[in-house]
């Protein structure tokens, strides 16, 4: 977590939006905690908040969208040709794409409250071929709301604590 706040620290919005890209595509980034540090430096003056939110639901989309993409394009032939090895046979892709597809859309705005979740509500929206213009509204309000909960609740905790002794 360390070089994460000091990459936010010391490049700011650019670093923000980067960190929540890669760590939506997977690298193994600790979101909650980055906007919940980002929203801190949002109370002490060193990020504007308004700022801070639309950089981190920027970053976020981005994110989602290139693991969307990356489903859509390789997922199924990598599932099918490989899924063997970890016990996916065709009957369980098929099961859990009927799943998917039913509940798919509620799984990617609310995923991204649970961690890993949200990684792959992407790339299995991609896989299953769900439309990308309900795909972008979907993740767009669950990203928005992801944003926003972890930004303002680092903002209050942030307003609450006194380190002056």
């Amino acid at each position: 977590m360390s070089f994460v706040q000091d990459m936010v620290a010391q490049y700011g919005y650019i670093a923000l939006y980067v960190l929540l890209a890669l760590g939506i595509v997977g690298i193994p980034i600790p979101d909650e905690l980055l906007l919940t540090f980002v929203g801190y430096l949002t109370s002490l003056d060193l990020l504007d908040y308004p700022a801070a939110l639309a950089v981190s639901f920027l970053g976020a989309m981005t994110g989602m969208v290139c693991s969307y993409w990356a489903g859509r394009a390789f997922g199924k032939p990598l599932l099918w040709k490989y899924g063997k090895w970890v016990k996916l046979t065709p009957s369980r892709l098929g099961k859990a794409e009927r799943w998917f597809n039913r509940y798919g859309l509620w799984t990617v705005s609310f995923g991204y409250f649970i961690p890993g979740i949200r990684h792959l509500t992407c790339y299995l929206s991609g896989v299953s071929g769900m439309d990308h213009r309900k795909y972008l509204w979907y993740a767009g309000f669950g990203a928005l709301l992801w944003c926003l909960f972890f930004i303002t609740l680092g903002y209050f905790v942030g307003t609450r604590i006194d380190f002056s002794g």
